[in-house]
């Protein structure tokens, strides 16, 4: 009887444990880590689809900006880890404008590619058929959670020890 009991305890012990680390998000921590693996993820993602070559990761697209943001996503990893918010919030806003950039850059660059062609409705046609693929999406949103979360003082009361 009694070993049943402890099982028990033991069991219900791991559970409370689990979530109370895991249970809420509200741990900015766990946000901030999230976005960061998002845009980690999302630079090996395709962002780009160029027919007949097919679809180009960040590394692909510019070797000098993927480096960019793998430093700046480490820069980040130094602000969660020293509890500093206002770090990983400008390195955040700092990858929201290296992702901005490099989508001005991927459109300016496609108008450049046709630039032989005689006219310019012409060359607009055939930028238009390099495409923006999802991967975009995960970058975008691990850094806007990157910022957002650094600004959530909140915590969640019942869940601290």
């Amino acid at each position: 009887m009694f070993v049943k009991e402890s099982s028990l305890f033991k069991t219900h012990c791991l559970k409370v444990c689990f979530f109370l680390y895991f249970g809420t998000l509200v741990n900015m921590k766990n946000i901030q880590l999230l976005g960061l693996l998002l845009v980690v993820a999302g630079s090996f993602l395709p962002l780009v689809h160029v027919p007949i070559i097919g679809n180009w990761n960040y590394w692909k697209l510019d070797h000098y900006l993927a480096i960019a943001c793998w430093i700046f996503a480490a820069c980040a990893v130094f602000g969660i880890v020293n509890n500093s918010a206002k770090v990983v919030r400008f390195f955040g806003v700092l990858l929201i404008l290296l992702f901005a950039f490099t989508l001005v850059a991927v459109k300016m660059q496609s108008l450049e590619y046709f630039s032989f062609l005689p006219f310019k409705s012409w060359r607009e046609a055939f930028a238009g058929v390099v495409k923006l693929k999802w991967g975009w999406i995960a970058e975008f949103l691990g850094a806007f959670l990157m910022i957002f979360a650094a600004g959530n003082k909140k915590v969640n009361k019942r869940t601290q020890i």
